[in-house]
């Protein structure tokens, strides 16, 4: 085997442990929780944006519990939930026996689903945690036929879960390369770079969910250290190291502080996301 061939079958075995370490991350805590609890107002959101209808064929790429795809079937439409975590589609299905859609295990950067096969598709807070962004977006392209619409919500960098990844940062090694930060899926110029002149008519909007689940900062540090996979890797890397974990809870903390308000209706916060719409050419 010659030093291309070893290059090649070497970045095949660490893309496969990449996306290994990921189905663990995000089987970890209760992510179906914080889908059910919190953000689950988004798969709406991006639904409606999509104008999706009856009898359209809909696929949702990192779904995650489904809270955009369940919507769109409730529409009458004909639709896939996909993703990389089976646990996550599991907890999906359990929660919505009633609702008539396909679940699938698949990862977002190798969808198996044929070309032009798909007349929306769409992700809500999902493929933004693909490693390789491009490859991700490619297959977004390739699976909706032209005419066709794709929408994307991602977290913004700048927004109260972009903070929080930024917060992270120190605290957990750094990404192979090649591998993108999940929060440049909320900047504009980059998925635009991503979709380029595939698609048209593009519409961006940035937006806030409004989350009241939460009394202060420490209430929030506290519920993602418990539920949300990410977080719950970041603490477990310094597991044996009392001064690192005491920083990161400061640290979360202060940025649930940082990005809550008081009021007499109590603490809110304002989770800002991007939300793009694209027609296929």
């Amino acid at each position: 085997m010659g030093t291309t061939d070893t290059t090649a079958a070497d970045a095949v075995q660490q893309d496969t442990e990449l996306k290994s370490k990921h189905r663990r991350m995000w089987g970890l805590g209760d992510y179906p929780r914080v889908a059910r609890e919190i953000v689950s107002p988004l798969g709406a959101v991006l639904v409606d944006a999509l104008a999706v209808g009856r009898g359209e064929r809909v696929l949702d790429v990192a779904a995650g519990t489904g809270s955009a795809a369940v919507r769109a079937a409730r529409r009458g439409a004909t639709v896939v939930a996909s993703d990389l975590t089976p646990e996550l589609l599991e907890a999906g299905r359990a929660e919505h026996p009633d609702v008539d859609l396909t679940w699938d295990v698949a990862d977002a950067e190798a969808l198996p689903y044929e070309d032009d096969s798909f007349d929306v598709v769409m992700s809500c807070i999902g493929v933004m945690f693909a490693p390789h962004h491009q490859q991700a977006a490619d297959e977004l392209v390739r699976a909706c036929r032209p005419g066709g619409r794709i929408g994307i919500v991602s977290w913004t960098p700048e927004g109260t879960i972009g903070q929080l990844f930024a917060t992270m940062k120190q605290y957990v090694p750094p990404p192979p390369p090649g591998a993108s930060p999940p929060p440049l899926w909320g900047n504009e110029e980059h998925v635009r770079s991503l979709l380029g002149d595939r698609v048209g008519d593009v519409q961006v909007r940035r937006q806030t969910l409004p989350v009241i689940h939460f009394g202060d900062g420490e209430q929030f540090r506290d519920y993602f250290a418990a539920h949300y996979g990410p977080t719950i890797a970041a603490f477990a890397a310094h597991a044996d190291d009392p001064e690192r974990t005491a920083a990161l809870e400061r640290d979360l903390a202060a940025l649930g502080e940082r990005e809550g308000s008081r009021s007499e209706a109590g603490f809110t916060m304002q989770w800002e996301y991007l939300l793009v719409t694209a027609e296929v050419r």
